[in-house]
Order: structure tokens, then C-alpha cells, then sequence
């Protein structure tokens, strides 16, 4: 069986999102500075076999997220916001959306959206059957990040930091509670462009056992 992992970019004041989001900004207003790191804008980026990537260590890590990840959860917000521009699943693997709302999955090109009303636990109960034994990535945005946080439900953090203050949005680790919780650092990744992050429940403080 595959892991739990939650992976996003965010500033290094904390912010995943900018605020204001719409249309018009799907990441908030500067929101998108976030993800600049993927997209190849001056002259040591470059261009892959198998689409756009960044290149040396920030290609390498997209690329493993990539080839690791068997199914994704995301919101409704994200899901409702991100699909015109995606024209497909965010990655090529079959996605579960967190929603009130019943509806048929939708075919894409490469994978379909389900639509699940039961909530943060049973989009994963979903997504691991799917995954198969590769990871379930849990993309957001920020609202669902912190349901499966406060339900103890991931295996392990992985966060770009991007040295950017946003100053204003939404930040990846409120609303979480007030449990304490111990994190271990098992990786430390830097290019010119962000720092990759990778952190662990600290030992007696597994994520929960509900997961399947």
C-alpha cells in the first residue's frame, strides 16, 4: 500500500493561496508566483520529453511526485476553479473530489474525476483503492490540506517553499486544532528557484490507521 502525502507549494510567510481567488486568479491575487518554479521562464529551464519541466533538482522532484502517484484528492474549489485550465486531471491518475454535491465522474483525457459526498475519509478510502500500492496525493487546495491534517490521515508533508512574503490568502497550516504535533524533517532540496521540503509524523505520532 501506497502513502498519504500532502505536496504544495507555499510562501515563506505561509501562504498556499493569495488572497481573493477567482477566474481570473485561480491561485489568488500573486498567487501564481507559487508555481513558477515549474514552468520554464529563463534559460536554465527545460523542456522535457513528456511535457514542460523545470530542470535539475526541481525536475527531479516533479518527476518522482509524478511516477509515485497512483490517484489525487482535491476540493470542489479546486476542482471547479482548476479544471478549464487543466483540460484534464491535474496528473494523469484518477482524482476524487471532496463535494457536497452528487454528480457522475467526469472522463477526461487521460483519467476521470469522482465526485464523493462522504467526505475527507471516504475520498481516500477511494483514492487508495485506486493507487493501488502507489501514493495517494492529496493536492488541496488549502481547506481540504487541513481535513486530512486535523484527521491525522497523512504520511508525509512535501512543501516547496518559495521565497516569496505573499503578505495575504490563505495559509497552508491554519485551522488545524490544537493538537500538538512533532514533525520530522527527512529531506532537504535546494535550487535557485525553491527550497524542497519533506516532513514526517515524529515517531509516536504515526497518521492514523483509518485510511483504508
Amino acid at each position: 500500500m501506497g502513502r498519504v502525502l500532502l505536496n504544495m507549494s507555499v510562501s515563506l510567510d505561509g501562504f498556499a493561496a493569495g488572497p481573493d481567488i477567482s477566474a481570473e486568479h485561480p491561485m489568488g491575487r500573486g498567487g501564481e508566483r507559487l508555481h513558477e518554479w515549474l514552468f520554464p521562464d529563463d534559460a536554465d529551464r527545460a523542456v522535457a520529453a513528456d511535457g514542460i519541466l523545470p530542470s535539475g533538482v526541481d525536475a527531479e522532484q516533479a518527476r518522482d511526485l509524478q511516477a509515485s502517484t497512483g490517484a489525487a484528492v482535491i476540493g470542489k474549489r479546486m476542482f471547479d476553479i482548476g479544471v478549464d485550465l487543466w483540460q484534464d486531471t491535474p496528473y494523469p491518475v484518477p482524482t476524487f473530489v471532496v463535494t457536497h454535491g452528487s454528480r457522475e465522474p467526469l472522463a477526461m483525457r487521460s483519467a476521470a474525476f469522482t465526485f464523493v459526498t462522504g467526505g475527507v475519509g471516504d475520498a481516500l478510502r477511494q483514492a487508495r483503492r485506486a493507487a493501488g500500492d502507489r501514493n495517494v496525493l492529496v493536492m488541496g487546495g488549502p481547506t481540504i490540506a487541513q481535513q486530512y491534517l486535523r484527521a491525522g490521515l497523512v504520511d508525509e508533508i512535501r512543501l516547496q517553499l518559495v521565497p516569496v512574503l505573499l503578505g495575504a490568502g490563505t495559509r497552508l497550516f491554519d485551522h488545524l486544532g490544537t493538537d500538538h504535533v512533532e514533525l520530522e524533517r527527512t529531506m532537504v532540496l535546494e535550487s535557485p528557484h525553491v527550497t524542497h521540503l519533506r516532513f514526517e509524523p515524529s515517531a509516536g505520532r504515526p497518521a492514523r490507521e483509518n485510511q483504508g
